[in-house]
């Protein structure tokens, strides 16, 4: 990437349609620091989609 292109940022709507659950599970996710970390600008979070795959990955059950 260079310096002028900018990464894709997904909003909470966006990151939660992304990984197929609801904002409000996305936000339960957050405050108990068990979902993907974010980008924060202002007040508003941002997330890539390499991060959130990568946090989709982290969750796959272990074979038996």
């Amino acid at each position: 990437m260079t310096a002028t292109q900018r990464p894709e940022l997904l909003d909470a709507n966006e990151a939660a349609q992304w990984c197929r659950i609801t904002v409000n599970s996305l936000n339960h996710l957050r405050q108990h620091h068990r979902f993907a970390p974010a980008i924060k600008i202002g007040r508003r979070c941002f997330w890539t989609p390499a991060d959130l795959n990568s946090w989709i990955e982290s969750q796959r059950e272990k074979a038996a």
